[in-house]
C-alpha cells in the first residue's frame, strides 16, 4: 500500500514543479531602447574614423553628459525622446562644437511578451551646424533596437 501512495504522489509533485516553472515569467534579455546610432567618418578618406575626443549632450534634456571627452566611440548612441518629435544635441568632435537637431516620428513596437513595448522612430529631417561637421548622411531612417547604423557623420 505504501508503494501505491508513493507512485501517485511523486508523479503529481513532478507535474506541479513542471507546471509552476512553465508559468513563471521569463526575463527580458533583449535590448529595449531604440537609440539613433551614429558612426564617424573622415571627410577626406571616407573611412570610418572615431574621433580622438567626443562630448555629447542633449539640449533641454534632463540627462547628464552622454559622452564626456570619450575616445574611440563607435557608434555614438543618441537617445531620442518618444514624447516629442524633435531632439537637439550639442556634439563636440575633437573639441569643436556643433549642434544637431533631429525631426522624427515615433511609434510603439512590441518586442516580446517578456520585454513588452518600446518606441521606434523614423527620421524625417535633420539639421546641423558645420563648424567641424562636413556633412551627415542618413544610412537608415528607421531607428530600432537592432545594432544598425542610422547616420554617418563626416568631419
Amino acid at each position: 500500500m505504501k508503494r501505491t501512495g508513493l507512485s501517485v504522489i511523486l508523479p503529481a509533485i513532478a507535474m506541479l514543479i513542471v507546471v509552476s516553472a512553465a508559468c513563471t515569467p521569463e526575463a527580458c534579455f533583449d535590448e529595449t531602447n531604440a537609440f539613433l546610432k551614429a558612426t564617424f567618418y573622415d571627410k577626406t578618406s571616407d573611412k570610418a574614423t572615431p574621433p580622438d575626443s567626443l562630448t555629447l549632450f542633449g539640449i533641454d534634456m534632463d540627462s547628464q553628459l552622454l559622452y564626456d571627452r570619450e575616445k574611440g566611440v563607435k557608434p555614438a548612441l543618441f537617445p531620442l525622446d518618444a514624447s516629442s518629435d524633435v531632439c537637439s544635441f550639442v556634439i563636440m568632435i575633437n573639441n569643436i562644437a556643433d549642434t544637431i537637431q533631429f525631426r522624427y516620428t515615433t511609434y510603439p513596437h512590441l518586442l516580446s511578451v517578456e520585454c513588452g513595448y518600446t518606441f521606434y522612430h523614423n527620421i524625417d529631417t535633420l539639421y546641423y551646424t558645420k563648424n567641424n561637421i562636413d556633412h551627415i548622411y542618413i544610412s537608415k531612417k528607421n531607428i530600432t533596437t537592432a545594432n544598425e547604423e542610422n547616420i554617418r557623420i563626416f568631419y
